[in-house]
């Protein structure tokens, strides 16, 4: 039998990527703090979260989850939160039109603000200072006392998160979502390009479409599906710290729920089995999930399963892999069918961004786009080879015109980088790219269900370069 399971029984476990507060009695003033706030997000949310996934399991809908590297604080604004849920809109749009399958949209926002890194300190001109830890923890400047981890940050993170959470609820429900808008969303920003063209043809053909389902007497005044959306939040549950102190009993069912977003992860860095954040994820209800990358074993994979999801219920697990363009191909069909095998509900996802970083000539990391849609491309070939269903993708993007990744229907050059480069962690697609995403992630899905319909043969091709 698993041992019993309390909100605090991590902090008995071994526990990697903790920030070191020199005032612990700061820190505990904070969480009992956190501990008398509202909840960001309900029970009921998370239960939904989970019954969609449930869909997405068993191969009837598809995972959109995609929103920034790492929240930051010097750059939120309204408008940085509308333009990235604009385009996680425009790319479901694409998705639901061009593949006939419902998407299930949730963001990386109101939360993502603590990152790993893979060394504790980093030394700059002889100068050697604790790493950058997110804004949750510490401050992005190369000082000594910007670097020091601060728990007033997570009260700053906690109220950015609800102002965040507010912002994006009046925007999935006040009729932002509406789809007779979609058309009307940033269409010139791909004006000059194939890409646009091709959006332009699928934004008349949904023209037509919802033309005639106004003629039906479906229009957004009559049905709610065409001018609202269910959104939802994630991020990566890694300051413990925090999500015991917002984790709550839900009064109708009695079971314990994670309230500072609908879906927390753990990534490849803290899924110990025998670890603090297996043993915090393992207790609450919402729905989970847990990085997979080239290291990850088939015998572990399984105990984790069994560790998060005991009960293998449909849409409580996602396992997002991670494993970069020349590697997907290899180490991910043992992982899948070792999973089939046992008979494990799982939702597959890929995250085609963390496994394909690499530093470009003038020192700024980044990342190619056309590695990132190889390692896309290579998931869904291995899921169609095995039988399974490839259920979505978890990528870094923003709203904003960054010059962060190469390549792409833009064709941004190394020598571009510096242009637009604003990440306070990690390389993120602008929204062109995203939307080159969404086209190849459309055309692939439409491709396997024409053949499992029996309607062609062609494999999916790539979206134009340029």
């Amino acid at each position: 039998m698993a041992k019993k399971w309390a909100p605090d029984s991590w902090r008995g476990k071994p526990i990697l990527q903790v920030p070191a507060y020199p005032d612990a009695g700061a820190l505990a003033a904070v969480e009992a703090e956190l501990k008398r706030m509202p909840p960001l997000v309900f029970a009921g949310e998370a239960r939904n979260l989970t019954r969609a996934l449930g869909r997405v399991a068993n191969g009837e809908a598809f995972l959109l989850q995609g929103g920034d590297c790492a929240e930051s604080f010097a750059e939120f604004h309204p408008d940085n939160i509308r333009d990235t849920f604009r385009v996680l809109l425009q790319m479901a749009v694409v998705l639901t039109f061009g593949a006939t399958l419902p998407v299930v949209k949730v963001g990386r926002m109101a939360g993502q603000f603590v990152k790993p890194r893979s060394e504790d300190t980093e030394t700059i001109d002889g100068v050697t200072l604790p790493s950058y830890r997110g804004d949750m923890v510490n401050g992005i400047e190369f000082t000594e006392q910007a670097r020091v981890p601060d728990p007033a940050r997570l009260l700053q993170g906690y109220n950015q998160s609800a102002s965040t959470l507010n912002l994006l609820r009046a925007f999935s429900q006040g009729g932002y979502a509406d789809l007779n808008k979609v058309h009307q969303w940033n269409l010139g920003f791909v004006e000059d390009s194939a890409l646009g063209e091709r959006y332009r043809d699928l934004a008349d053909r949904l023209d037509e479409a919802l033309s005639f389902m106004a003629a039906c007497g479906l229009t957004a005044e009559t049905a709610p599906q065409i001018r609202e959306t269910d959104f939802f939040t994630s991020h990566e549950a890694l300051m413990l710290t925090y999500e015991q102190a917002m984790t709550r009993v839900d009064s109708t069912s009695g079971d314990w729920y994670d309230t500072s977003a609908h879906l927390l992860w753990i990534g490849d860095r803290t899924r110990q089995l025998e670890g603090a954040h297996v043993e915090f994820m393992r207790g609450i209800s919402n729905p989970v999930a847990v990085k997979a990358g080239p290291t990850t074993k088939t015998d572990e994979m399984l105990k984790l399963i069994d560790t998060l999801n005991p009960d293998n219920i449909a849409g409580r697990l996602t396992i997002i892999a991670r494993m970069g363009a020349d590697k997907v191909e290899e180490f991910l069909p043992p992982l899948v069918q070792a999973v089939a095998r046992e008979g494990k509900t799982v939702v597959w996802v890929c995250d085609p961004m963390h496994g394909n970083t690499q530093k470009a000539s003038n020192g700024y990391k980044t990342r190619p786009v056309e590695r990132i849609l190889a390692e896309v491309q290579g998931f869904f070939d291995v899921h169609r080879a095995e039988g399974t269903h490839a259920g979505g993708v978890h990528f870094e993007m923003t709203g904003q015109d960054v010059t962060e990744c190469t390549g792409g229907a833009q064709a941004i050059t190394e020598a571009n980088l510096s242009a637009r480069y604003h990440t306070h962690c990690d390389p993120r697609l602008n929204a062109k790219q995203a939307l080159e995403l969404a086209f190849l992630l459309a055309e692939i899905l439409k491709d396997g269900r024409d053949k499992q319909n029996g309607r062609g043969n062609n494999k999916a091709s790539k979206p134009a370069a340029g």
